[in-house]
């Protein structure tokens, strides 16, 4: 299965964001390297970022993982900015429990390879997620099966936006109205974030996410489609979801709530809609795409890991992000500003947001 972070498309879209692409073929795979130059003041220095990467199997061992990364590394040194000082890896690694993660993360930290390559005090990519099966390995699953596979609240709570009066509008970057819509659908987003303290992008980055899909024009495997959801209850908006499908995967890519009429579950039948067309798409799979690691009541987004994990999907969680490190000075002195910078915006700001 080809990821969406390792798509042209995806590459396309962060190059227009800060990232340059530098696609290279180790070992017949071919990977998508994106390179983001940061301008200190004495000097510039380069980080590589390889979202998603390399596929590899959860009986990997520690060392076996650690040897195949310090490899890949080498190999796409030579390819990269003579300024470059760290390449970011996620691993592709599926484990069914917390425990046996966090367990490898452990082992792996105590393993000294030949290579440089560390766990990162940051991750990329969300590490915890749900993924839910739209097949059933060769035909589509029903509704029926779907639904069945749900918590009885969630199908309930389905029904009952449904028989409220709550309506779902589609847009994509050609459709009639999406300006608007679009609009519409960032009010949400500031909402949120004045309301949960959640960090967002600027608006064009969304709106170049969607403009981008409508002019790619690549081959069958390689095709996407951005997707605007809007759940609507007579004159208002009530909440709405971005979504990516490609033929490997359907992704969440991100949410937004208002503060009114909540009681009328808007939320679950965007999501009911959004995996009924992913399952007509084509899609294999759809990616709720991150959430707390455990069903802990006490983690302040302990709400969305029980609004994710009960539409049915298996519970993943992978290692994170390893980096492999080519300049020590450099990358101790990045590492250390990545940290102050995640503090920051994990505690800081979320300790402001709710006095």
């Amino acid at each position: 299965m080809k990821r969406f972070t390792q798509s042209c498309f995806w590459a396309e879209f962060k190059s227009r964001h800060g990232w340059k692409n530098c696609p290279v073929a180790v070992d017949g795979t071919n990977y998508s390297v994106l390179i983001r130059q940061l301008n200190l003041r004495f000097k510039k220095i380069s980080i590589a970022y390889i979202p998603m990467a390399p596929e590899c199997d959860s009986s990997l061992s520690p060392k076996e993982l650690d040897g195949k990364l310090g490899k890949l590394a080498l190999a796409l040194k030579p390819e990269l900015p003579a300024n470059t000082f760290c390449i970011r890896f996620d691993p592709a690694m599926d484990f069914e429990e917390t425990s046996n993660r966090n367990e490898y993360v452990q082992n792996f930290r105590q393993t000294n390879g030949s290579f440089s390559v560390k766990k990162a005090l940051t991750d990329v990519q969300p590490p915890d997620t749900t993924v839910l099966s739209l097949t059933d390995g060769t035909n589509k699953r029903s509704d029926e099966e779907l639904l069945g596979a749900m918590k009885s609240k969630w199908r309930y709570n389905i029904k009952l936006a449904a028989k409220k009066g709550v309506t779902v509008e589609k847009y994509n970057f050609i459709s009639a109205g999406f300006a608007k819509a679009f609009e519409k659908f960032y009010t949400l987003f500031q909402q949120t974030s004045q309301r949960d303290g959640v960090q967002f992008h600027n608006k064009s980055y969304y709106q170049d996410l969607f403009e981008l899909a409508s002019k790619s024009q690549k081959a069958e495997e390689e095709k996407v489609t951005i997707t605007l959801y809007l759940a609507k209850h007579e004159d208002d908006y009530l909440a709405g979801i971005i979504t990516l499908f490609c033929p490997g995967e359907a992704v969440y890519l991100y949410g937004a709530s208002g503060n009114i009429k909540r009681n009328l579950m808007p939320a679950y039948l965007l999501q009911w809609t959004a995996i009924q067309d992913a399952r007509e798409y084509g899609c294999p799979t759809y990616d709720f795409y991150g959430m707390p690691p455990t069903d802990d009541e006490n983690h302040p987004m302990h709400g969305l890991y029980l609004f994710k994990t009960g539409f049915g999907g298996k519970i993943i969680h992978r290692p994170g992000s390893f980096d492999a490190v080519i300049k020590k000075g450099d990358y101790t002195l990045y590492a250390v500003a990545e940290k102050l910078r995640a503090f920051y915006y994990k505690v800081i700001v979320k300790k402001l947001h709710r006095r």
